[in-house]
């Protein structure tokens, strides 16, 4: 059965050997098989926050949940936001779920496991949803191979692995988003370095969105898409 606040009593068990992480003022505890949080994800953060900030009562999906980070991060900050996060294994759901409980934002989180926004399904959320923000896997499979292969020594490739060319999870996202925005709503995700062009093409392609936006890092690198559903 999903985790779901609907279904407390059959929430995972609370992961073993767990480190502990602060992520934009929540502290998470992540355990083995479950991506630590990235600095550089809190710019995807705090761009969603920003956003948000200025809608009342929002509905947010959490895509590529992993512990919760970005989902909870939301739920902290916009005390009027529901949140719905998703991501694919059993160990990131019980890591977002354990988190969601310890934080006491269970009652305005809710958890669900499935291959991106299948994990939704029967929910009726199309055109209803206020924004979308994930932190998708987007390094490509040779390069994890290759260079980046430290990587996975101690996290999972589920959390990194985009594909032969890194975009294979941004392609279905741009994609299956536009479904579940209502019109207006905000597509917010992170990408890798010189994966801009691509996104930009991605987002453009799909006719679906307008206003797509790009938010630079420190360096001066854009690292986050902003994309309003038409």
């Amino acid at each position: 059965m999903q985790p779901t606040t609907e279904n407390r009593a059959n929430a995972p068990a609370a992961p073993a050997q767990m480190k502990r992480q602060r992520f934009l003022g929540v502290e998470l505890e992540i355990a083995g098989g479950v991506l630590m949080p990235r600095e550089e994800t809190e710019l995807l953060g705090r761009t969603a926050i920003n956003i948000l900030a200025g809608m009342e009562s929002p509905l947010v999906i959490d895509m590529c949940c992993g512990s919760g980070n970005l989902g909870l991060a939301i739920a902290n900050a916009v005390s009027s936001a529901k949140v719905m996060s998703a991501d694919l294994t059993d160990e990131t759901v019980s890591a977002a779920w354990h988190n969601a409980l310890r934080l006491g934002l269970s009652d305005r989180v809710e958890i669900y496991q499935g291959d991106l926004f299948a994990a939704f399904e029967g929910k009726n959320l199309a055109g209803k949803v206020d924004m979308v923000v994930c932190n998708p896997p987007y390094i490509s499979a040779k390069r994890l191979q290759e260079t980046l292969a430290h990587l996975l020594v101690e996290e999972p490739r589920e959390a990194f692995d985009g594909g032969p060319f890194g975009i294979s999870i941004l392609q279905r996202l741009v994609r299956d988003a536009a479904a579940l925005l209502r019109p207006g709503g905000i597509l917010a995700f992170e990408f890798g370095e010189g994966q801009h062009q691509q996104v930009a093409h991605l987002l453009t392609r799909s006719g679906a969105y307008e206003d797509i936006a790009f938010v630079d890092n420190e360096a001066g690198i854009a690292r986050v898409a902003v994309a309003r559903k038409k």
